[in-house]
């Protein structure tokens, strides 16, 4: 399964994503809280947020997919305020122990799954800074959740990826 979580507008999303089955899409509701570091995800319910707001088993989704797809607005090299959110509520993909990876620390996975992670950026006027910020981002992200590294594209506008996600 490919599993796409966007900050496209409705009539954004209805042009660009594909229509196929295999996909699950992630997208705004207006209802997403924001992580408060409380690890209750590791302890009392491992593998699921303790916020109940329709984004608590995300992390679960990421355990089944084969590509995670982050369509995001670019921030000064990184995600949009919600894309930035779904992300900080997946920390129980992950579990509280630490490993070494590519000579760094990193908490254990908790899920044997490794999914390939793709990110399309887009905003007008992205620098050159921010694209190698955004790049840099990505990959630290594919360390972190033990993923491996799929493609990174820009464009000014979100209707310019329809060619590239189908």
């Amino acid at each position: 399964m490919k599993l796409i979580i966007h900050d496209l507008t409705p009539e954004q999303a209805e042009t660009i994503l594909p229509k196929q089955s295999g996909i699950r899409v992630i997208s705004d509701n207006g209802k997403i809280r924001h992580c408060v570091g409380c690890f209750g995800c590791w302890v009392k319910t491992p593998g699921q947020c303790v916020i109940h707001d329709g984004y608590e088993t995300v992390s679960a989704l990421l355990a089944q997919c084969e590509e995670l797809i982050l369509i995001s607005r670019c921030f000064y090299g990184g995600f949009s305020p919600f894309v930035k959110n779904v992300v900080d509520r997946n920390i129980s993909y992950s579990l509280p122990d630490f490993t070494i990876r590519n000579g760094e620390m990193h908490h254990k996975g908790r899920y044997d799954n490794r999914f390939k992670l793709s990110v399309c950026f887009y905003g007008e006027n992205i620098t050159a800074a921010e694209r190698q910020t955004a790049r840099e981002l990505v990959q630290a992200n594919t360390v972190n959740l033990d993923g491996t590294a799929g493609e990174v594209h820009f464009a000014e506008r979100a209707e310019d990826f329809k060619g590239v996600l189908s």
